[in-house]
């Protein structure tokens, strides 16, 4: 068994003596924090032993192509050992990726922005087929979603909205989401039939709770106005829109959803408090640039990440060379498949770099 595998079977075995502690649920954040490590670890010591049994079948199976007499048993012996082999493979990938060490943003929930970028109304049109997909995928994990900004078009699209998405594990499914969204289609508004290439840049910022970023008062300025809404009407008559900005930065942050100036504040410095955030770990980042290499593509926002191509009902993610025939599901949320790919994509390269983790089969 590996260095990394011993330490977490070790950990697995104080966690189970911690839970039999009565006094452990006084403590609900304790409580819960425990029962996540502890389901993570059952998941690892599961693996473990089904790795170890099967590798136990494995040598049983060879043994008796070795010594057995009988042609037909030693031909159903040989049988055993190639399903016991693919067994073994799949189940030591499967322990490997629960080695791998877990990022601590993926428990994070979110804010993330989605911005119409070249193509005028056909862009902002697919900003809001973005938008719908990412809340009908939320709404099938049950999480809880709430828009914080948005600048709606005329013809139903957004030139910007800006969401947030709590509930389990919500960054580590949508991280892989930042970038630009490309979309060729034929615009309804294109009376010819010719197809247009839009494009629309994603953002997907872990969001930050207050403990973790410090903004001082006196590195705010605050402006309030009024409201305005498409085509510039007023969407009310007092000053309840609210623009904030972060002076040490230069960050600023627009919100006049709400008809409260307070809940727009609120709402202003969620997502102010989350792209500062944002900020600090890309720069703690760069100094382990070498680490950043596993992650699938670089997350850059000017980085083409993907292609929606409505004509031939193709969606392409040009990070991990994926393509798949089934735009119009995908466009209703169905998008389970691509996401697990693109984390299953991610652990790979991470367990190329992973020196701790070697062959759990061979140990």
């Amino acid at each position: 068994m590996n260095e990394r595998l011993d330490s977490l079977l070790r950990r697995y075995g104080e966690v189970q003596k911690l839970i039999e502690d009565p006094n452990l649920v006084k403590d609900q954040k304790k409580y819960r924090e425990t029962m996540k490590e502890y389901s993570h670890l059952s998941a690892v010591a599961e693996a473990a032993s089904e790795v170890e049994t099967l590798a136990d079948q494995l040598d049983a199976a060879r043994t008796m192509i070795q010594d057995e007499k009988d042609p037909e048993m030693k031909e159903l012996a040989k049988e055993e050992l190639k399903e016991l082999e693919i067994k073994l493979k799949e189940s030591d990938d499967r322990l490997k990726f629960l080695l791998v060490p877990r990022d601590p943003l993926d428990e994070k929930n979110i804010i993330m922005e989605i911005r119409a970028g070249t193509g005028g109304d056909e862009a902002a049109l697919f900003a809001a087929d973005l938008y719908r997909m990412y809340s009908r995928f939320a709404e099938t994990r049950g999480w809880k979603f709430e828009i914080m900004s948005s600048n709606e078009t005329e013809l139903g699209g957004f030139k910007e909205i800006i969401f947030s998405i709590s509930g389990s594990n919500v960054y580590e499914n949508l991280r892989y989401e930042s970038g630009v969204h490309r979309v060729q289609r034929v615009p309804s508004t294109e009376a010819s039939g010719r197809i247009h290439t839009s494009a629309v840049t994603v953002a997907v910022l872990p969001e930050a709770d207050e403990t973790e970023i410090d903004i001082k008062t006196e590195d705010l300025r605050i402006d309030v106005m009024r409201a305005g809404g498409p085509g510039g009407q007023c969407v009310n008559t007092t000053d309840s829109a609210v623009r904030i900005t972060h002076i040490p930065t230069g960050l600023s942050v627009h919100c006049q959803d709400e008809k409260s100036q307070i809940k727009n504040r609120a709402k202003a410095m969620r997502i102010l408090r989350a792209r500062i955030y944002e900020m600090e770990e890309a720069r703690a980042a760069s100094e382990r640039a070498e680490a950043r290499k596993n992650q699938v593509g670089s997350g850059d926002r000017s980085e083409r990440i993907r292609t929606y191509n409505f004509p031939q009902n193709r969606l392409t993610d040009h990070r991990i060379n994926l393509t798949l025939y089934k735009l119009d599901m995908v466009m209703q949320g169905d998008v389970g498949e691509l996401f697990d790919a693109l984390k299953l994509s991610a652990k790979a390269e991470l367990l190329n770099t992973t020196s701790s983790v070697g062959n759990i089969a061979a140990s």
